[in-house]
């Protein structure tokens, strides 16, 4: 029953995936994925991918769109960061506990700004709120927008690989493709987080002030 259901829905996904409109859908989607992560934009990115590797959409522009979308909706994250700053403060950063976690976030950020950037777009969450606190902390613009171009171009060439890889190796099977390509990035997510945390405790310096 499940089996089918998947079959069915993504079917009906990859005929839609192979329209050029899909390219937009990839650039709307990572681009609200910054900004509000609530939307799997890795899943777009990968689906994209997958389409170029049966033939049906250009890789390098899914590779573009889905890169672009993500740089642009970083850096209007970072920008919500500067303009909501009083709010934000008020809210998520109230009290001393917030002052704490911002003061840690900017130190942070200082120190090491352009691997956070790199690192938190392959966690989703992680990104936006790496990308809010840079606008509240006021980190340099131009230093941000050339580290998380850097990030978006890898971010999304690794999702519109993955796809790629699989839909050239199951070309006769989009479900299994997708599967097997969302499968390695959720496996890639994880070795991140526990590489994160591994490093987190052997150096105390880079861990959160609420887990210290």
């Amino acid at each position: 029953m499940i089996a089918a259901f998947l079959g069915d829905f993504f079917d009906r996904l990859a005929s839609l995936s192979g329209s050029p409109s899909f390219l937009l859908v990839i650039f709307l989607i990572a681009f609200a994925d910054s900004v509000v992560p609530v939307v799997p934009s890795e899943t777009l990115v990968i689906i994209g991918g997958v389409a170029a590797g049966q033939g049906d959409q250009n890789l390098a522009l899914v590779i573009l769109c889905g890169g672009l979308g993500a740089f642009l909706g970083d850096n209007a994250a970072y920008q919500l960061g500067i303009s909501a700053e009083g709010l934000l403060r008020r809210t998520m950063f109230r009290g001393d506990k917030g002052q704490r976690r911002l003061d840690w976030a900017a130190r942070q950020l200082t120190i090491r700004g352009g691997q956070l950037l790199v690192t938190a777009r392959f966690i989703p969450g992680g990104r936006t709120a790496v990308t809010v606190s840079s606008g509240v902390t006021r980190q340099p613009r131009r230093r941000f927008a050339l580290w998380d171009l850097l990030a978006s171009a890898i971010w999304a060439t690794y999702a519109a690989l993955l796809g790629f890889v699989g839909g050239k190796t199951f070309e006769d099977n989009h479900t299994l493709a997708f599967l097997v390509a969302f499968t390695a990035a959720v496996g890639v997510t994880v070795v991140i987080e526990v590489i994160r945390h591994l490093r987190a405790r052997r150096n105390p310096a880079e861990v959160h002030p609420e887990q210290s």
